[in-house]
């Protein structure tokens, strides 16, 4: 509001406020995962934390990144389904690596055509306009090694889930990490300096992955990339800051080493073991790093020279007058005729080829990706109508059909069971008759994973009856018990008596 009392709709403008709402969305897939983890039903998943598990997959593949591979798909299974078997240590092995391997497929997004996830965020532009937008970001993905295996690589966005930011310069980042790693250490607190050296650790694989993909780019295209005045600026930075890092992390591991030989605690001696190992993955990756970006020029030449002295496939152009035109003109009618038919029926056809062309296949699949646009998409406000809600049915509607379907000793008609269903109420008489449909082909399997121990049966008579409301094929339904093959181990039953 102004000093007039008007509103001014440019104050709420926050780029802030749009950078956490992403940073938000992010974690909607890790949280769909227990959300929707009771629609399970080849296991009873109420005793898993599928969120908790997500995140060590993401962790485990961070850390297993490199610029030549990622993380084997096999081996961080078997290292997140030991994670899983904690949480529930009674449950079957197969069923801990089960749950680890759905969990990493909802990261890859399994079953999508581009394997994206798409969630939809708001901002206000500098007009003060609210526009939705959708915001679309790979968690994990599946890439080609220089060896030609597929391996796992970890987004930006997945590895921002990990250290709860988003959009965040990752050399200001990594700095700001490994000083907090230093005081921490400094003060003894090697429980919180674990965790800040891990996510200086984050950070490092960020910025590596950040550089893989310049130089992969470059690889497909060197058009792509502004090799004149961003990469090149870029690398000399990347060098200072390897250098200032690898002074910082040496200094580091010594106070940790000194921290560890000064401690007399197990504990403590434990703590800062880890460290000094975490502190060795992030010297060496920014050595490896640095060897890369000391080759990257190299890279870039050998690039050019590859891309610019490359032979353009060539095709033989026909001249359709030269070739086809003043020949078919020597050429009496009748054979002229068959010529002409022959050349429009070979190079026009009556339909469209159905496989493309091998230079527009290799074309296609060279080209580089587009850059996605930061915000996305503006999302179009859909033109809803007004329904009209159904009648839903009552506690009261729901009992009195439970007693009328509790049919344990003698099966029952449906049109019986409907006269004294509409004694009761019309809205029970229409839910027993709903339910009475569903039990001529009842589902077992759900039955069985709610943990009910009857399931009710309807079997057509061959009758039909007529009533006010209702008519039809006429249905004997009884409410049958359920045996499962646990139970059939321990006493006499035989398996066509699982309905009794």
């Amino acid at each position: 509001m102004n000093e007039s009392g008007e509103f001014i709709a440019g104050n709420f403008t926050d780029d802030g406020l749009a950078r956490r709402a992403k940073a938000l969305a992010c974690t909607a897939p890790l949280q769909a995962l227990d959300e929707n983890k009771g629609a399970l039903r080849w296991v009873k998943a109420d005793v898993y934390q599928l969120a908790e598990i997500a995140l060590r997959t993401i962790d485990q593949v961070t850390i297993s990144m490199d610029f030549d591979s990622g993380a084997n798909q096999e081996r961080v299974v078997d290292h997140v389904s030991q994670f899983v078997a904690l949480q529930a240590p009674e449950r079957a092995a197969e069923e801990h690596r089960r749950v680890a391997q759905h969990v990493l497929q909802r990261l890859i997004n399994v079953g999508t055509v581009d394997r994206s996830f798409n969630e939809t965020i708001g901002s206000i532009d500098r007009g003060g306009v609210y526009r939705r937008y959708g915001f679309q970001f790979n968690l994990l993905v599946e890439r080609a090694g220089i060896d030609g295996k597929i391996y796992l690589r970890a987004s930006d966005e997945a590895i921002n889930v990990l250290v709860g930011a988003l959009d965040t310069d990752v050399e200001s980042a990594q700095i700001a990490a490994e000083v907090k790693l230093d005081s921490l250490i400094k003060r003894g607190r090697l429980a919180e300096a674990k965790l800040a050296a891990e996510q200086a650790r984050y950070r490092t694989v960020q910025y590596g992955e950040m550089l893989r993909q310049l130089l992969e780019a470059t690889s497909r295209d060197i058009r792509a990339v502004d090799w004149e005045h961003e990469v090149p600026e870029l690398l000399t930075k990347a060098l200072a800051h390897i250098e200032e890092r690898y002074d910082f992390e040496h200094r580091i591991l010594s106070n940790i080493s000194e921290a560890r030989d000064r401690s007399d605690e197990p504990l403590r001696k434990q703590g800062a073991a880890e460290l000094v190992t975490i502190v060795r993955d992030c010297i060496s990756r920014h050595m490896k790093l640095q060897n890369r970006l000391l080759t990257a020029r190299s890279l870039y030449r050998e690039e050019q020279d590859r891309q610019q002295f490359t032979e353009l496939p060539s095709r033989a152009v026909v001249d359709l007058h030269g070739q086809v035109l003043t020949p078919l003109l020597d050429l009496s009618l009748h054979r002229s005729l068959a010529v002409s038919g022959g050349f429009f029926r070979d190079t026009i056809g009556v339909e469209p080829p159905t496989v493309l062309s091998l230079e527009s296949l290799v074309s296609r699949l060279i080209r580089p990706a587009p850059e996605r646009d930061l915000r996305g998409e503006a999302v179009a406000v859909p033109d809803l109508t007004e329904t009209r809600e159904t009648a839903a049915f009552t506690m009261e509607d729901w009992a009195a059909s439970d007693a009328l379907l509790d049919l344990r000793s003698t099966p029952r008609q449906l049109s019986e069971l409907l006269v004294e269903a509409e004694r009761t109420a019309p809205t029970t008489a229409a839910l027993l008759l709903h339910r009475a449909v569903n039990a001529f082909h009842p589902l077992v399997g759900e039955c069985v994973t709610r943990g009910d121990s009857r399931v009710l049966v309807g079997v057509s008579t061959g009758g039909c009856f007529e009533l006010p409301r209702f008519g039809g094929d006429d249905l004997l339904l009884s409410s049958v018990p359920i045996v499962l093959p646990a139970d059939l181990d321990n006493d006499s039953t035989s398996p066509q008596d699982v309905f009794e």
